[in-house]
This record gives C-alpha cells, sequence and structure tokens, in this order.
C-alpha cells in the first residue's frame, strides 16, 4: 500500500483530512480488497472493528465542517456520525509515526511480550474511594456496598451529601481519598458536583454554612468541579485550595490536576469564570484557558488548550497531546496500579498524540504501543518493564 494513501487514512482517523483528502479516500474505497485492507490496517493498528460497509463522504464532510465552525477538535464528539463514532470509541490515533508499523500491509511478525507471574491480574480501574468520616473512622465505597450517614449516602458508585441540611457554626469535615486504580464521584451539599481521578484527596465540609465561603481542599490529585452558582446560596463564593495555590469561583465548571510527584499544577477553565492566585500572583481565566502553576518558581503560565482533552478522564477515556511517553505511562500507572520500569531511558523522551478508552486492558494498550521505537515490555506481575 502506498504510504500517500496511509496518510490520508490516519488523517481522517484524527479528523484532520480535507475535503479533497476524503473524496481520496471514497474512491479508493470503492476497490473491494482495498475496504478489506482498510479494515484490517485499523484493527490491527487501533485495536478495534469498523465493519466499514460504506464510507459516505459527505457525512464525514459534514462532521468536519461542523467541527470546524466549533473549534473543538476532539475525536469522541463526533459520535453522530456511523463511521467516526467508531474512530471515537477505541481507538489510538498517534502521529510521529511511534504507534503505526512500517507499512500498511506488513506482515511481519513481532516478539511475543514476556509475562511472568500470572497470578497478579491488571484489571482497570474502577469507582471506588475510602470516605473518611470526621470522627476518623474510614469507609470503603466500591461497587456493591452501600453505605449510609444522617449527611450522607453512597451506593457504590457515587456520594451524595444531603442538600437540605443546614449546618451548625462548628464544620465538621470529610476526606475522600481515591487510590491508584479508582475514580470517584460526589456531590457537596450545596450541590456542587466532583469528579475525582486515581491518587487523588478531597477535603470538604459534610455541609455548608449559608451566605459564608464555601472552601475545599484538593490535597492531592485530579478534580473536575462543576460548581453550584454562588446567586442560589446568597452570594457566597466557592473556592478550592492546595498547599500552592487558591482557585476562587463564580458558578462554573473547571478541572483541576495537581499531582504529588509533579511539579506543576494545572487548572483549565471549561465554562464561568475562576481567579487563580498564590502569593505572588492573582491571574483571571476565561473559558479555554489553562493556568500552568510552577510549584518550584511559583510563576503562572496561562495559555488557551482544547478543554475536550483537558477533561476526556471525566468520560473514559485517555487523550495524549504531544505526550512524553514517561508522562503517559504515568497516567496509566495510576489508573491500572502498576509501576513502570524503562529500562531504555531514551523512550522516556519519545512524544505521542492519541486517544483511547479507559475501559482497555493494559495489555491491548501496550500491544498497539509497541513498535520500533518500543522493541519489547515485559509483565511481572504489577511492574511493567519496557526495553
Amino acid at each position: 500500500m502506498k504510504e500517500e494513501i496511509e496518510k490520508v487514512i490516519v488523517k481522517f482517523l484524527t479528523n484532520d483530512a480535507t475535503e479533497e483528502e476524503l473524496e481520496k479516500l471514497a474512491e479508493w474505497l470503492k476497490v473491494k480488497d482495498n475496504v478489506l485492507l482498510f479494515d484490517r490496517y485499523v484493527k490491527i493498528n487501533y485495536a478495534f472493528d469498523m465493519n466499514l460497509n460504506k464510507f459516505n463522504v459527505e457525512d464525514v464532510k459534514m462532521a468536519l465542517r461542523k467541527k470546524k465552525r466549533q473549534d473543538r477538535n476532539i475525536i469522541y464528539r463526533l459520535r453522530t456520525n456511523r463511521i467516526l463514532k467508531y474512530a471515537a470509541a477505541a481507538v489510538i490515533v498517534f502521529g510521529l509515526g511511534y504507534f503505526f508499523r512500517d507499512k500498511l500491509d506488513t506482515t511481519s511478525i513481532e516478539p511475543t511480550p514476556k509475562i511472568v507471574n500470572t497470578d497478579t491480574i491488571i484489571e482497570p480501574g474502577t469507582d471506588r474511594a475510602v470516605l473518611t468520616l470526621e470522627d476518623g473512622s474510614k469507609i470503603t465505597l466500591e461497587k456493591g456496598k452501600s453505605f449510609q450517614t444522617q449527611n450522607a449516602n453512597s451506593d457504590g458508585k457515587a456520594l451524595i451529601y444531603n442538600t437540605n441540611k443546614v449546618a451548625s457554626k462548628e464544620i465538621a469535615y470529610n476526606y475522600l481519598t481515591i487510590p491508584r486504580g479508582g475514580q470517584y464521584f460526589v456531590e457537596l451539599n450545596d450541590g456542587t458536583k466532583v469528579w475525582l481521578n486515581s491518587e487523588s484527596e478531597l477535603k470538604y465540609p459534610t455541609t455548608f454554612i449559608p451566605g459564608e465561603e464555601r472552601l475545599v481542599e484538593l490535597v492531592y490529585g485530579e478534580a473536575y468541579f462543576d460548581v453550584s452558582p454562588s446567586v442560589e446560596h446568597e452570594g457566597s463564593k466557592f473556592t478550592v485550595i492546595n498547599s500552592s495555590q487558591e482557585v476562587e469561583v463564580i458558578g462554573t465548571e473547571f478541572n483541576i490536576k495537581a499531582y504529588r510527584d509533579e511539579s506543576k499544577i494545572y487548572t483549565t477553565l471549561v465554562e464561568g469564570k475562576v481567579t487563580v492566585q498564590n502569593d505572588l500572583i492573582k491571574q483571571n481565566l476565561v473559558p479555554n484557558q489553562q493556568s500552568r502553576l510552577d510549584t518550584k518558581t511559583n510563576r503562572i503560565v496561562v495559555d488557551m488548550v482544547n478543554v475536550d482533552y483537558e477533561i476526556s478522564w471525566r468520560k473514559g477515556i485517555f487523550s495524549f497531546i504531544d505526550m512524553p511517553l514517561k508522562d503517559i505511562m504515568k497516567v496509566l500507572s495510576r489508573w491500572y496500579d502498576v509501576d513502570v520500569i524503562f529500562e531504555n531511558k531514551e523512550l522516556e523522551s519519545v512524544q505521542f498524540l492519541g486517544v483511547i478508552e479507559k475501559r482497555h486492558s493494559i495489555e491491548k494498550i501496550l500491544s498497539i504501543m509497541k513498535s520500533n521505537s518500543i522493541n519489547s515490555y515485559e509483565i511481572n506481575g504489577k511492574t511493567i518493564i519496557l526495553r
């Protein structure tokens, strides 16, 4: 297969193809053998079956025009198209040549990865957390376990606090801790919704005092906030703090990533308005902006970003945008609760671009990532070794 058509296929799957290129792909797909070749290529390299029976180029063009108008270049937003929904649902679409084999019609046999200590099963993360009550007692929240107190209840998948509970002047705090291999949703007493990513911890009051500042602490990790507007709470502002910054909110949606093993804190605004500040700087954000605080220098830099990629984790999708493999494996290690060792240190800086659903097994992801750059990998218990 010619390299030219392979590039068109890649651009189609990443929603970057021009209308002229789509016409070229449609013409190429009129040949039955090419349809089979297309299906085989996608199945091998992207780990899913597209079942492509008919390529409707006009539908694809319409979807791409809509994408350009909205300026939201995110794969999973185009699920409405019968063809593109497969590219959104389960693919890794990686550029720079690292996640693709050299030729579209390659038949070379690759070495089988070494997997030892098979008694340990690596599963994708799931809804689970540890709730620490005001008296210090700890409750495990997970599927199949219900829990209830006078302030809150959980069905194992979410923790909901009573919105009609009026606080006393003595505020009691709870902690919600998400382990590696977990995620969880909590709705606070004021109606604010919070999604917590793996290896995160949130401290918050069981009830808020009407008219007073609603203060919560993202102790570490990553959280997406959908804040109940201040107009519904006697004008009280909502503030998220951690050890390095403070985010003041006025009814909005935003994401904060502040992991303990990373030197930068990322605050991404989806809707509304927030103010990010530390001891030195105060910075307002508008939608689609992201602040990046360097905890070593206390410097804050603000950039425009594609928020869909930044918050895709909440919708069950990994999005890696020109991200070094070292950082990618850090994300995967949290979700799959594994340790990663780079025997080949040069791999740490290799950059990738792509999207994949979080439900896939780690073996599936590694098998797709395996390329000329990653010669082989080994799974020993819950440790992954990359060579």
